[in-house]
């Protein structure tokens, strides 16, 4: 690798689910291409304890040291793509500095699931395969043969994958 890896930062409401399934999971996938952080803009008091199992289970990934932050701690700092997991966190994080490649790859959060332990749990580890897929499309972009404008358009056509989301998960849930 010649250049210096990406910096991406992953953002959400809560940071406490989605953007750790992101920011976790791209180390691995990407091989040190990336430099990964996550925010919130309402950052919870904690991680989600499924997330971290989640992870460790499924992924063998340690995340035990993963807590939620605000998108403040990042303030003034250059990213070279900001992936927004939740709804309006561009308008709520700004994130202009060094105009990165801003992408939307929406997905409900897992917070408000209700259902017992085990499908619970089920629930969060579908939500972590649709972004782990989502990542490995990432990460195999041709990064060095694309302009700027083709990997902004690949990027961003990264979260228009899995769009039946809701209705898949109903699914695989009931199936538990």
């Amino acid at each position: 690798m010649d250049r210096p890896p990406f910096k991406v930062l992953f953002l959400c409401a809560g940071n406490s689910v989605r953007c750790i399934f992101c920011e976790y999971p791209i180390r691995r996938i990407g091989k040190g291409q990336f430099e990964s952080f996550s925010a919130g803009s309402e950052p919870r008091s904690a991680v989600n304890p499924y997330a971290i199992r989640v992870l460790q289970e499924s992924y063998r990934i340690d995340a035990s040291a993963a807590r939620s932050k605000s998108c403040e701690e990042f303030k003034g700092q250059s990213f070279d793509f900001v992936i927004v997991i939740g709804d309006h966190e561009t308008e709520r994080c700004p994130t202009r500095e060094g105009q990165p490649i801003v992408a939307h790859w929406t997905l409900p959060s897992p917070t408000g699931f209700n259902g017992n332990e085990e499908k619970t749990y089920r629930y969060f580890w579908c939500v972590s395969r649709y972004i782990y897929h989502r990542l490995e499309l990432f990460c195999g972009l041709p990064f060095e043969s694309l302009d700027r404008l083709r990997l902004e358009h690949a990027t961003k056509e990264i979260g228009q994958t899995s769009t039946v989301f809701s209705q898949d998960m109903s699914a695989i849930i009931v199936q538990v």
